[in-house]
């Protein structure tokens, strides 16, 4: 089987990826320029997570019933025009209402992507494919932020101009995705119950009439939807956390800002590395061991983090956490999709995403919270604490119902004189993906 489009998704997404690490903290620095105060940075940087909550399971319900690709283009669109357009802003508020639009775009593309791999991967192939597809996130934050850094300067009151001028680069590169995103998707007609579509020219009984939309709350309380959910929810948290308040760390124990950065680089390049063997680790482990594992040993990593230690032993302990933390996000992906009704996949990515983009909210503002009421170590115990929970609900089985999340279905329709005829037919319209 050709899997050049996994490529070109990933290489796409690796753009997408590193425009919105590069812009994130250009928009602070922008921010900052126009005299944001630590206040309006947090409902800035709070407006990229907040307005896609409501869009989320919108797209999602879109996606589940019709062609991926819009919204990978749409996504680039948005990423693109909120970028640019954040670096002409002259206000906090059009800067709070852009940085919106960007997340969007990026919550958009993660659905288009997402879905994608959905369809196109084997249930025993869905592992393997959403580690490599997260690869091309992780080089993203790898390559974003230092972009940015290189790019922003605040000597002799340069930083309203070099951050403008960081946005403009970032939605260059955001449009660079364009160039990968060719035949990504099968070419098909309509997507159907099992994320597979039509080839041209066929036709299908069950393809006559849309399937009907499956309840969100059905699909919160099918058996490891909230599972997946949460695992995604609390290793995004240890992420964000540990790139906001280790500098914090790094500045009570006396580390220069530049080691911080290394230090950083060396969690999020374990976290590739941990990506690309992810297939031989699930031969070697099994996916729920694989999963429980890294949580519960990622849990011990982050609550150690806490702990005075030289400086070669936060190194080491940092890079080991990336591992452990580089496995959660792509499994958990697997872990949705295959609980899920199978006409419902794209809605239960939305629906982890929408928990992604809490997570991104309430997890930080508990970490200052603790932070200013015992010290910049509490969020690190806090981060523990969600790791140690989702190491506990990783262990647990999938709705048997639901199997690998494939859907057998007998398509029957009634027999009359031709009965022979009906069969072929029925044959017929069966769901063929094809192929590149």
């Amino acid at each position: 089987m050709d899997r050049r489009w996994l490529l070109r998704l990933v290489i796409a997404f690796g753009f997408t990826q590193a425009a919105v690490s590069m812009a994130r903290p250009a928009v602070s620095y922008r921010a900052l320029a126009l005299g944001a105060d630590e206040r309006a940075i947090g409902v800035i940087a709070g407006a990229y997570a907040l307005l896609p909550l409501f869009a989320a399971v919108p797209l999602g319900r879109r996606t589940d019933h019709g062609r991926c690709t819009p919204l990978l283009y749409l996504g680039v669109a948005l990423i693109a025009a909120g970028c640019a357009l954040s670096g002409s802003a002259d206000s906090l508020t059009t800067m709070a209402a852009w940085s919106g639009v960007m997340g969007l775009g990026h919550l958009a593309f993660v659905i288009g992507a997402q879905s994608i791999v959905a369809r196109r991967s084997r249930p025993e192939e869905q592992d393997r494919d959403f580690g490599h597809l997260t690869v091309g996130v992780s080089l993203g934050q790898l390559v974003g932020p230092l972009a940015a850094g290189l790019t922003v300067s605040g000597q002799d009151g340069a930083m309203g101009r070099t951050s403008a001028l960081a946005l403009v680069i970032a939605a260059g590169v955001s449009a660079v995705a364009l160039t990968s995103m060719w035949r990504v998707e099968a070419r098909t007609a309509r997507g159907n119950g099992n994320g597979r579509g039509l080839r041209r020219g066929r036709t299908s009984a069950e393809g006559a009439e849309k399937p009907a939309a499956v309840p969100v709350r059905h699909i919160l309380r099918t058996r490891g939807v909230p599972a997946g959910i949460f695992i995604s929810l609390a290793v995004l948290s240890a992420v964000d956390v540990l790139t906001a308040y280790l500098p914090v760390i790094g500045e009570e124990r006396g580390i220069a800002p530049f080691v911080v950065g290394v230090l950083l680089s060396l969690r999020a390049a374990a976290t590739i590395a941990c990506r690309l063997v992810m297939a031989p680790l699930i031969r070697l482990l099994g996916r729920t061991v694989l999963l429980a594992g890294t949580c519960l040993l990622g849990a011990l990593l982050c609550s150690a983090v806490a702990l005075p230690m030289p400086l070669w032993t936060l190194a080491l302990l940092l890079t080991a956490l990336g591992f452990c933390l580089g496995a959660g996000q792509p499994l958990s992906m697997t872990t949705v999709v295959q609980a899920a009704p199978p006409q419902a996949r794209s809605t239960a990515l939305a629906l982890r995403l929408t928990g992604n983009r809490l997570g991104q909210v309430a997890a930080p503002a508990a970490a200052g919270l603790l932070a200013g009421a015992t010290g910049p170590a509490a969020p690190f115990l806090m981060l523990g604490v969600l790791l140690l929970g989702a190491a506990g609900l990783s262990g647990r089985k999938p709705n048997p119902a639901q199997g690998n999340g494939i859907q057998r279905v007998s398509h029957h329709r009634p027999r009359d004189s031709a009965g022979a005829g009906n069969k072929r037919d029925e044959h017929r319209s069966d769901a063929i993906p094809e192929r590149e």
